[in-house]
């Protein structure tokens, strides 16, 4: 789990099984066990991935009773959401100059 230590959320949803627990949590807030029933992996499991999105910002916990609730941390997926946008901006800025550019047809 050390890979992820950096705490970056690209590194943290390049694992299929978080990808589904953010799927799940945008739903509605779980806890662990909650998670657990719907995956093919163990408890511990499961709070172990939760820990490496709790680590990148994605998800923020709260204590009910005995049990850790998760959700999603709107400010690190808008974080995200930003990042995203960035790249889009720039691949569509790459692309207007590449249309742009004068071709051989053209001189």
């Amino acid at each position: 789990m050390g890979t992820y230590q950096d705490g970056d959320g690209w590194d943290a949803l390049g694992d299929r099984t978080r990808r589904t627990i953010v799927e799940y949590l945008a739903e509605q807030p779980r806890a662990v066990g909650e998670l657990a029933a719907e995956l093919p992996i163990s408890r511990p499991a499961v709070s172990q991935h939760l820990k490496v999105l709790k680590d990148a910002g994605l998800v923020t916990d709260r204590m009910a009773g005995t049990r850790r609730i998760y959700r999603l941390n709107p400010a690190g997926v808008a974080a995200m959401r930003d990042q995203l946008d960035t790249f889009w901006n720039r691949a569509l800025a790459g692309y207007e100059d590449v249309v742009a550019a004068p071709t051989e047809e053209d001189q």
